[in-house]
C-alpha cells in the first residue's frame, strides 16, 4: 500500500508520522472542518437556489398532479443519487409517494443499450420508450458536462418533459441550455461536497413538492 497518492485528502498522514494520539486528533480536526464546510455549502446553495426550488417544486407539483411521472438519472455516484432522489419521491418518510423511477435501475435495458446502440444513448432510448409530455426529467451531475445526460435532456425536451439538473463547479453545458428548464447549481470545485450539496437540494426539493401537493389536495 505504499506509494498511494493520499497527500489530497490528508496531507498531515506520512511515514514520518510516530505519535498516534496526534494523528487522531488530526484527524478528528480534519473531519470537523469537512463537515463544517459541507454544512457551509449546503446552507449557501440552498439559500443561492431558494427562487428556483420555488418555481421548479411548484411546476413538478402541478405535472405530479396532472398524472406525470419523474425519471431520474446519473453517472458513477450522481447514478446513486438519482436513485436515492427517485426513491424520495416514490417511498418517502411521510407524505404521499409520488410516481418515480432511476432509469439506471433497469439493468437489463442499460447494459442492452450500451452494447447495442452506445452508452451515449442508455438514458435517452428509455425515455424515447417511456417519456411522455407532463412527465419529468432530472438529470445529476458533478461537472454538467456528461454527453448521455446532455443527450437525455434533449430528448426530454423535446417529448415536452419538464427538465431539471442538478451540477456542480459553474454549472458546466447544463448551465443556460435551452433544453433545462431549472438548474440547480452547487458552485464548489470539491466533488465530494458537490454531491453532498445536491443530496441535500434533492431533499429540498421533495420537501417542497411534497408541501404543495398537500396544499392541493386540501384545498380540492
Amino acid at each position: 500500500m505504499t506509494g498511494e497518492p493520499t497527500d489530497f485528502l490528508y496531507p498531515f498522514i506520512d511515514e514520518k508520522e510516530q505519535d498516534p494520539l496526534a494523528l487522531l486528533a488530526d484527524l478528528a480536526r480534519s473531519a470537523r472542518a469537512k463537515a463544517a464546510e459541507s454544512l457551509d455549502l449546503r446552507r449557501a446553495t440552498v439559500d443561492a437556489n431558494a427562487e428556483l426550488l420555488t418555481s421548479a417544486s411548484a411546476e413538478m407539483a402541478r405535472r405530479f398532479g396532472a398524472g406525470g411521472r419523474l425519471f431520474t438519472f446519473g453517472n458513477g455516484g450522481s447514478c446513486t443519487d438519482s436513485a436515492t432522489l427517485a426513491a424520495l419521491f416514490a417511498r418517502p418518510p411521510l407524505g404521499k409517494p409520488l410516481p418515480a423511477w432511476t432509469l439506471a435501475a433497469d439493468q437489463a435495458a442499460l447494459t442492452a443499450l450500451a452494447n447495442d446502440v452506445g452508452f451515449a444513448l442508455v438514458f435517452a432510448r428509455q425515455l424515447i420508450a417511456r417519456g411522455r409530455p407532463g412527465d419529468i426529467g432530472v438529470a445529476l451531475s458533478t461537472s454538467g458536462n456528461s454527453p448521455n445526460l446532455l443527450t437525455a435532456l434533449a430528448e426530454a425536451h423535446r417529448r415536452g418533459m419538464y427538465t431539471v439538473s442538478f451540477a456542480g463547479y459553474a454549472g458546466g453545458a447544463f448551465a443556460d441550455n435551452p433544453d433545462v428548464d431549472a438548474c440547480f447549481v452547487v458552485r464548489s470545485q470539491s466533488v465530494h461536497r458537490i454531491q453532498e450539496a445536491q443530496g441535500f437540494l434533492g431533499y429540498q426539493l421533495w420537501s417542497a413538492v411534497q408541501r404543495r401537493s398537500e396544499v392541493k389536495r386540501l384545498v380540492c
